[in-house]
């Protein structure tokens, strides 16, 4: 109801084919009102995932202080926190996909690829310069943190996009503000994350302190 609402009042033109399915959504290619690519994000309302693993993003998150019990309206809250964690990460200048509105449990977003086809992820890429790679995601990391306040909370090697030449980072449905009481520990498992990945491609690593930019 809610996707053809959007296509209603034109804030969705067109919605076709699965684009990456997931445990807690789906992703659809689409198109917008001017025909522009458009990806349109349906969260599962009936997945338990966000009652046994997703409060802990939003318990302490002083953007969401009214949590509410319903998975239904827990599904809709998560969908306007990545709209906004994704819009301020792109005001910071770092490359996400633009979102362009949310609706209840539907998020659409600029689509990130051709024809339809999602950008490869970063675990299926042949790096040629995986040092240089290394140092640009550490700093997006550094300047999601330090720009847009956020920690992502979920960085891997399955989360970012590579269009083009370039990294795309997404999924910011659990991005946390840096006041919230685990920013810290969700930082630090991103960083691990990043450097375990590169580690194997044989990359010398920098620590935390060094890529947040705080002394050793």
């Amino acid at each position: 109801m809610t996707v053809l609402k959007m296509l209603n009042t034109r804030k969705l033109g067109e919605i076709h084919g699965v684009a990456k399915s997931g445990k807690e959504s789906r992703v659809y290619h689409g198109k917008d009102s001017n025909g522009g690519d458009v990806a349109v994000k349906i969260f599962l309302t009936t997945s338990a995932i966000f009652k046994q693993g997703r409060l802990k993003y939003l318990h302490g998150d002083p953007r969401f202080r009214e949590i509410p019990h319903d998975t239904i309206s827990l599904v809709d809250q998560w969908a306007v926190k990545e709209f906004w964690n994704l819009r301020l990460a792109r005001d910071a200048g770092i490359n996400v996909p633009e979102p362009l509105h949310v609706e209840n449990n539907v998020l659409v977003m600029k689509f990130i690829g051709t024809n339809g086809v999602p950008a490869p992820l970063l675990k299926d890429v042949k790096l040629q310069s995986p040092n240089d790679w290394y140092r640009t995601i550490a700093e997006m990391v550094k300047k999601l943190y330090t720009g847009a306040r956020l920690i992502h909370g979920d960085i891997s090697e399955y989360n970012i996009m590579v269009p083009d030449g370039y990294p795309v980072l997404f999924d910011f449905g659990q991005a946390v503000p840096t006041e919230h009481p685990e920013a810290q520990t969700f930082l630090k498992r991103d960083i691990a994350n990043l450097n375990r990945y590169f580690r194997n491609l044989n990359v010398r690593t920098l620590s935390y302190r060094t890529i947040i930019g705080e002394k050793e």
